[in-house]
């Protein structure tokens, strides 16, 4: 009787287990997720050839009851409208449909959902405005950021949402002031309102809501001083590109806990503080593009945990501080585009953790001695001087080291001499740029023997000589691989883009990998190896002295987005074959020597009479009509006596031959003014 017992109670809890672990769905449930597979525009992956329990389908999770609990569709291309039928789903805790192409406004009643806990549209298109009146009082995560919602922001976030954790806002056109309500957010420990249109001042008490630890309120309209007189358990804070004006106040010391403060792009004056240059906790501090004066003297001794130091576009003065070595934790530094003087100090000799360096826009002197100081800094990676140093000869040492050496500008300086033979030491190199300076003589073979280098830029220099083909093998540009593209290794920051909600970035900027040898006095042919680089995007030759045909082999660059050979002396034809470049958005081989018909199709349909103009034999819909130009090459004898006349020295040769000498007559004049101008 006993066995029985047991044998029955094992059987029912077997029922009990499978029934939890493979729930069947409730009749409501199903019908209210069909019908919004159904409403959609698109197919749902998972769910179309599913089977009727839609507790099986792909991003549904049920209890034991059937009831659906989890709605997790982020990344499935979802198009069309949310239906209103979704708060029917009573159980729902979690509503992810974040990273899709759904649009339109949000049900009000979406707002109403008894027990969810995380609601996240982010990145869709919905628009409108945001409910005033929200009720959801289990919510501890919701995220509509990266959206079109407009209007004020929804003070009813905090009333009947006490219990909230993370709210981001951010990524819309929300306007307004930020509500009074939001004080009531007694648990919230992220708050992004970042990329919006908020306006007034910052009210105080964010910073003395007792968990928040992340705020963001950069890219808004936030105008009046930075006030605090509470302690704060703020982490993070940025309040960058608004109008935020005054002095920069003294109040770190109430931020103890605080290690990332951005206020880039403000209106700020004055010096740095006491209690932020004597900050322990600070490990990133970004006042780029404010009014800052003065000299920047920070306590290494305190600062011990400064990794990223951003003061570029202020009017500091004096030389650069020789303590900053004793930063021992300095990764990043941006001093450019402040009034220093001097030259780079000795003791950067000792600068153990300088990984990125950016000096551009100063007013330092002697470029010989400062590469021969940071030479040994050992994990230096990006070098960035850009307007530094003026009129001064590029060193040539061959003892120069930089074993890290990623990133090399040392541009707009005005430098003459030579490309240095020291870069051929600099095995680890991916951007070199030189570009804008006064050097002369050959590009050195050498350069295409780097087996990193993927971005190149000598342009606007005094370059002469055949293009080495040496450059046809660069070993990083021959196969395509987009891990390649390269970026200053310095934090970035969003903001919202100029023709929409796009995210841009301030630094981390995209370098496509490119070689730029524009307006230089290089002779000779376009290698047909230059095919051979598979992984080129963009290959500018313009304003050179190049001759002799355009290869055919320019198909091979697969990558190849932008590619600029006007103002040279190229002949024959455009090759058919370029057509099938299918990345190409930019092209021109205007101002040359071309003759015969404009390819037509491909991305060539795209482009406009510019990209082929001053050439007087080639012809097409962007220039000359072929008819036109055949009609010419076959003009009456009558008007080819009149051209005679006027032109007795050219008797003999026929009218084409006359027009032809025209316009390259002209076009060397067009030419020559072009180059005058380009290094005034």
């Amino acid at each position: 009787m006993n066995v029985l017992w047991l044998c029955i109670t094992a059987i029912v809890l077997g029922f009990s287990v499978e029934a939890q672990l493979n729930p069947t769905c409730s009749s409501n449930d199903s019908i209210v997720l069909k019908a919004f597979m159904n409403g959609m525009e698109s197919t749902i992956d998972g769910w179309t050839s599913a089977s009727s329990n839609c507790c099986n389908w792909v991003g549904i999770t049920c209890d034991f009851h059937g009831k659906v609990v989890k709605l997790e569709l982020s990344k499935k291309r979802l198009v069309g409208n949310l239906p209103d039928s979704l708060t029917t789903l009573h159980q729902l805790t979690t509503l992810n449909l974040s990273r899709n192409l759904l649009k339109g406004p949000l049900p009000i009643s979406i707002f109403h959902f008894p027990n969810l806990q995380i609601l996240d549209l982010s990145s869709n298109e919905f628009s409108g405005s945001f409910p005033l009146s929200v009720n959801l009082p289990s919510i501890q995560f919701l995220d509509i950021s990266d959206n079109n919602f407009e209007g004020p922001i929804a003070p009813g976030l905090c009333i009947n949402s006490t219990g909230i954790r993370v709210l981001k806002l951010g990524v819309n056109y929300f306007d307004g002031e930020i509500p009074p309500e939001f004080e009531n957010c007694s648990f919230l420990e992220q708050l992004f309102l970042d990329a919006n249109l908020v306006s007034g001042i910052i009210p105080e008490f964010l910073f003395r809501l007792p968990k928040l630890s992340q705020l963001s309120l950069q890219d808004n309209l936030l105008i009046g001083e930075l006030r605090n007189r509470n302690p704060s358990n703020l982490v993070s804070l940025d309040v960058s590109l608004n109008g935020i004006s005054g002095n920069l106040p003294d109040f770190f010391h109430t931020f103890p806990n605080l290690r990332d403060f951005s206020a880039h792009s403000n209106n700020l004056s004055g010096r740095i503080p006491a209690s932020l240059s004597n900050s322990g906790t600070i490990s990133s501090l970004i006042l780029r593009n404010n009014s800052l004066f003065g000299s920047f003297d920070l306590n290494c001794s305190a600062m011990i945990s400064l990794s990223t130091l951003d003061l570029a576009d202020n009017r500091f003065l004096g030389s650069i501080p020789d303590d900053l070595s004793s930063c021992t934790m300095l990764r990043n530094m941006d001093l450019g585009g402040n009034k220093l003087t001097g030259s780079i100090p000795e003791s950067f000799k000792r600068f153990d953790s300088l990984s990125y360096l950016c000096l551009s826009m100063c007013n330092l002197k002697n470029i010989s001695r400062s590469l021969e100081i940071l030479q040994h800094c050992p994990n230096l990676t990006t070098l960035v001087l850009s307007r530094s140093f003026h009129d001064e000869e590029m060193p040539s040492d061959a003892n120069l080291r930089f074993k890290e050496l990623k990133t090399l500008v040392i541009s707009n300086c005005k430098l003459t001499g030579t490309i240095p033979v020291w870069l051929n030491g600099l095995t680890k190199l991916r951007i070199l740029d030189l570009s804008w300076n006064q050097l002369g003589g050959r590009i050195p073979p050498f350069l295409g023997d780097l087996q990193s280098l993927v971005y190149i830029d000598l342009s606007n220099n005094f370059l002469h000589g055949e293009i080495p083909k040496s450059l046809t093998r660069l070993p990083s540009l021959e196969f395509h691989n987009n891990s390649l593209d390269v970026f200053l290794d310095l934090p970035i920051f969003m903001r919202r883009g100029t023709f929409g909600k796009v995210l841009r970035y301030g630094y981390g900027a995209r370098s496509p990998p490119t070689l730029d040898l524009s307006n230089n006095f290089f002779t000779g042919p376009i290698w047909p190896e230059f095919g051979n680089l598979r992984n080129l995007h963009i290959l500018n030759l313009r304003y050179n002295e190049l001759s002799g045909n355009i290869p055919s082999n320019l198909v091979n660059l697969s990558c190849i987005e932008t590619m600029d050979l006007s103002h040279n002396e190229l002949s024959g034809q455009i090759p058919l074959s370029l057509v099938r470049l299918g990345m190409l958005s930019k092209f021109s081989v205007a101002y040359n020597n071309l003759t015969g018909f404009i390819p037509s199709g491909g991305q060539f349909s795209t482009f406009s009479a510019s990209s082929f103009e001053g050439n007087p034999g080639l012809c097409g819909e962007f220039v000359l009509n072929c008819q036109e130009v055949e009609e010419l090459l076959q003009t009456p004898e009558s008007e080819e006596e009149e051209w005679m006349i006027s032109l007795p020295i050219w008797s003999g040769f026929g009218t084409g031959f006359v027009l032809t000498v025209m316009l390259l007559l002209v076009v060397p004049t067009i030419r020559d003014t072009h180059r005058t101008d380009k290094f005034e």
